[in-house]
């Protein structure tokens, strides 16, 4: 079972529409990145957006992080590595990296808190969010979904 703190990788190669006339990637690119590595991350948890959203739940990003360290190019492989941060029963954390790897580790994949993560870090940040209703009032996900929750905390 996936636990809170391991981290899910996804796969991207850099597109040429991604890149700028620099010749690297987008600043807001990484943005949309951290949001497939979201998605992807409950995904490998057994859930999707879709189910999340059919039990009345909506998750609007309150805060977001954002570290250059590295530009990625087109081309590039890298893998978008997420895992929760951090989860109380009104909101989550994801932490988020971005990291240009080579062809052997361009591929999905899942990393325990102890190991290490493939290549080179280009991109760290996360996202924050708070659980709402349809009518954007706060939400406990430890009511609506209680199961969800207990694996979102699980550390």
């Amino acid at each position: 079972m996936l636990s809170a703190s391991t981290w899910v990788l996804h796969p991207l190669r850099v597109r040429y529409q991604e890149t700028d006339q620099m010749g690297v990637v987008f600043h807001g690119n990484y943005v949309t990145w951290f949001e497939i590595g979201r998605t992807e991350w409950i995904r490998n948890a057994g859930y999707d957006y879709k189910t999340i959203e059919e039990h009345g739940l909506l998750l609007p990003v309150i805060d977001l992080q954002c570290r250059y360290v590295q530009p990625a190019r087109y081309d590039d492989t890298v893998v978008v590595c997420t895992r929760i941060a951090d989860c109380s029963p009104l909101r989550v954390s994801f932490e988020s990296q971005v990291r240009k790897v080579s062809l052997d580790d361009f591929h999905a994949s899942v990393v325990s808190e102890s190991e290490s993560l493939p290549g080179e870090l280009l991109v760290e940040g996360g996202t924050k969010h708070v659980w709402v209703n349809e009518s954007w009032q706060p939400a406990r996900l430890n009511k609506v979904m209680p199961e969800l929750y207990e694996l979102l905390r699980t550390k």
